[in-house]
């Protein structure tokens, strides 16, 4: 436990040292307020301003599910500056987006074409492919339409199906929000966010996608924040788990410490072979729910995982096993020496600029590397798999 310990230690003061947020800065409707968070009740319309960062979020969060998050926060950016300035206030009256879809289509071709002639070279490099393959679009698709219906229009139609079921009139201005902060825990949240049964998002937000809105609702930015309630603290909700926190993960031998080669291969969380050139591919998203017996028999670590399911998460009865994807959270929370939040800023910030998704990525860099088994023991933790 103690080796596992050092590296979340190590991970959460990486992630106390930098910061991954979506370039909200960059978006002119929010400049005058965004570093004000005390002003963020006021009124902006018929909104408040906490409630438009909150549908922004939302809308971001879904499109950052491709190959470059940088890119998709510009291509987000641009495309609502271009709207606001065309009076298509979206954010406010979601309903313009639909009314003006000709417009907004037009701008996300134009500004995705801008977007791809600067930045798909380097992300050919940094990635190993060619800039011909960089796209926004996700699936590899290239209609706009679709993209633009699918992944703009389903976030937006949240709170403009909310706000026409309204029945109070006083919860309009922040009705989003309303909805989201019914739920016992951000945990929550980000389950039914996307699979309850009128107001779900479905395949549009992946298990990924609903975990990051929630941190960046508690973490990145305090929007949702209330540190006197756990369940919407800086513990109430699981570490997003994309693939560059798996990765690093898997290169310093936290996850083999709770499971053995054997059963992560068995759930399909190692697929052998499937990776790029012959590789044994890590599925990151196949982690969750799958139960490690070595935690369970940890007294300590077992007392503080009942504590964060039950107060923190509030993710039903009294679990009866550890699931390996919530026990850094039970390890922090047991330690107190940092945040998921924290954690995962760290992991997310070592996986895309020393533990790249490649063979010999720069573990010497790293500011980890003294505590990485497939650094200093193991070297096929690194060149074997690919995320």
């Amino acid at each position: 436990m103690e080796r596992s310990l050092e590296i979340l230690r190590a991970a959460a003061k990486t992630g106390r040292q930098v910061s991954f947020k979506p370039l909200l800065d960059q978006v002119e409707v929010f400049q005058d307020w965004l570093e004000k968070p005390e002003t963020w009740d006021r009124q902006d319309g018929s909104r408040t301003r906490r409630e438009l960062l909150a549908r922004y979020l939302l809308v971001n969060v879904i499109l950052d599910q491709g190959p470059d998050s940088k890119g998709v926060g510009l291509l987000l950016a641009q495309v609502t500056n271009a709207l606001y300035r065309r009076e298509v206030r979206f954010l406010h009256q979601p309903e313009e987006f639909f009314q003006e879809l000709g417009i907004a289509i037009d701008h996300i071709d134009s500004v995705h074409t801008a977007i791809k002639q600067l930045r798909a070279e380097k992300w050919a490099q940094d990635n190993q492919s060619r800039a011909s393959r960089y796209n926004l679009f996700m699936d590899n698709a290239r209609q706009t339409l679709s993209y633009a219906v699918f992944r703009w229009g389903v976030p937006l139609a949240l709170p403009l199906v909310l706000d026409r079921n309204l029945a109070e009139e006083e919860q309009r201005p922040s009705v989003l929000l309303n909805y989201l902060r019914s739920y016992p825990s951000a945990e929550v949240m980000s389950w039914r966010l996307k699979d309850h049964h009128q107001y779900g998002l479905g395949k549009a937000i992946g298990d990924k996608a609903a975990h990051l809105y929630a941190k960046w609702l508690i973490h990145t930015f305090p929007i949702l924040l209330d540190p006197q309630t756990p369940a919407w603290g800086p513990f109430g909700f699981e570490v997003p788990f994309d693939s560059n926190a798996g990765r690093v993960l898997w290169r310093t031998g936290f996850f083999l410490e709770w499971a053995t080669l054997q059963e992560y291969i068995e759930w399909k969380v190692v697929q052998p072979e499937e990776g790029k050139g012959g590789t044994d591919y890590i599925r990151v998203t196949n982690i969750r729910k799958r139960k490690s017996e070595r935690a369970r028999e940890i007294p300590d670590l077992w007392q503080a995982y009942c504590n964060l399911v039950l107060d923190h998460l509030c993710a039903g009865r009294r679990p009866r096993k550890v699931e390996i994807q919530r026990i850094p959270l039970a390890l922090l929370l047991l330690d107190g020496s940092g945040t998921p939040g924290e954690l995962d800023d760290g992991l997310m910030y070592i996986g895309t600029h020393f533990c790249f998704n490649r063979a010999e990525p720069l573990c010497a860099e790293c500011p980890i590397h003294h505590l990485c088994r497939g650094y200093q023991e193991d070297r096929s933790l690194i060149t074997n798999y690919r995320t």
